[in-house]
């Protein structure tokens, strides 16, 4: 794919985002680390994980995993946070496979250099959470992406009075930690994936019916949390007032690249989700043969009756052309309920932490501006962040108002 070169100064734009700090060094490993941005809302973050196994499901990927199990990393305005830690962005052996990884993913991430898990977020683990009801939003990563590189959209929305609540999917996912055993799988499982899953079209349709599956799944297990339960298969405790926070009567959800593919086709399925923001998703699937145009998703075909919001950039590349089909066959349904936004001068995964990431990398010499425009394109993330945080949360405030 080509893209713009950067253009803009990188130095300042990481000195901007992290407050100043800029780049750190991990004085006890040698290596950089990367800061991010803080949320610019009126209540502090706290912070759980959800370890969640659905036993009517097995394993898609690994035929020797009897059950379906999956991570959530829960965001919440905090009552209070006084006295509970800082979580760190990857916990230690997911940062150590990410790191092994990540750069055969997206080329020219470094492959030494940067301690991932010293990166720490603005949310603190297991603080009380206030009991006032919130909007739910659950989250989907892009294809091979983990969880947390959607930090920076999920903090700012539950600093923002949201309960965000963003889904591993495992074997999909570039890498899960668990916290307990499995027959199957270690305890921090690798993804499947050894090229682009949208050349294979059986492998397309199984990682996104399997992501609909996971996020439909973990909206049963919140109801349970709501009513006062507590699915986690590994019965961790669950930070104090957690349930009454859920308003699962105002549920949105939002996704990267396949998570918005996920999260489109999952507001159609499911009449529990009321809005729905994709974030450079197809709404089609491969095309099954040369000369052949791939199959629409219903959410395409017949349209939604129920607010989506359609954000792309303008350096998907060659990508960009199938995007745009399937995306302008569910923009002419009539009734006004799916609507597009799109940022100019932005690569594909502006839409991720990499965007405030990438820059960093950039200005420690651990990342050709070449690189850093393939990944996030060469628009300032001062500019960036702001405003991939402020449409997504835009759209949702309207959609899903604070009573």
């Amino acid at each position: 794919m080509t893209r713009r070169t950067v253009t803009t100064s990188a130095l300042l734009a990481a000195a901007l985002l992290a407050g100043g700090g800029g780049l750190a060094r991990a004085r006890a490993a040698g290596t950089a680390s990367v800061r991010l941005p803080a949320p610019t809302g009126p209540h502090p973050v706290g912070v759980t994980t959800l370890y969640l196994v659905d036993r009517a499901r097995r394993d898609p990927w690994e035929p020797g995993i009897p059950v379906r199990e999956v991570m959530a990393t829960v965001r919440y305005p905090a009552r209070a946070v006084r006295g509970y830690p800082l979580a760190p962005q990857l916990s230690q052996g997911t940062a150590e496979l990410f790191a092994a990884i990540a750069p055969a993913t997206h080329p020219g991430l470094p492959q030494s250099g940067v301690d991932w898990a010293a990166t720490m977020t603005h949310a603190h683990t297991g603080a009380p959470a206030r009991s006032t009801p919130h909007p739910v939003l659950l989250y989907s990563p892009g294809g091979g992406d983990p969880r947390s590189l959607g930090t920076l959209v999920a903090e700012e929305l539950a600093s923002h009075g949201c309960v965000v609540v963003a889904v591993d999917h495992p074997g999909d996912a570039c890498a899960v930690e668990f916290p307990c055993a499995m027959t199957g799988r270690d305890m921090v499982r690798p993804t499947v994936f050894r090229g682009d899953p949208r050349t294979d079209p059986v492998t397309f349709r199984t990682m996104i019916a399997t992501r609909i599956a996971d996020l439909r799944f973990v909206l049963d297990q919140l109801e349970v949390v709501a009513g006062g339960g507590n699915p986690d298969a590994a019965q961790r405790p669950l930070p104090e007032g957690l349930g009454h926070a859920l308003e699962l009567s105002r549920v949105g959800v939002y996704g990267h690249s396949a998570g918005g593919t996920t999260a489109a086709e999952a507001l159609y399925e499911d009449r529990r989700i009321a809005a729905a923001v994709n974030l450079e998703g197809y709404l089609n699937h491969p095309a099954e043969g040369p000369g052949r145009e791939g199959e629409l998703f219903p959410v395409a075909r017949y349209g939604v009756d129920r607010p989506l919001l359609l954000l792309d950039t303008d350096g998907f590349g060659a990508r960009d052309e199938d995007v745009q089909r399937s995306w302008s066959v569910a923009l002419a349904h009539p009734g006004g309920h799916i609507a597009r936004g799109r940022l100019r001068d932005a690569g594909h995964w502006v839409f991720t932490d990499y965007a405030t990431v990438a820059p960093q990398l950039q200005t420690a010499g651990l990342m050709t501006a070449e690189a850093r425009a393939a990944l996030v394109g060469a628009v300032d993330p001062a500019c960036s962040v702001p405003a991939v945080r402020g449409l997504v949360r835009g759209f949702f405030a309207r959609r899903l108002p604070a009573r």
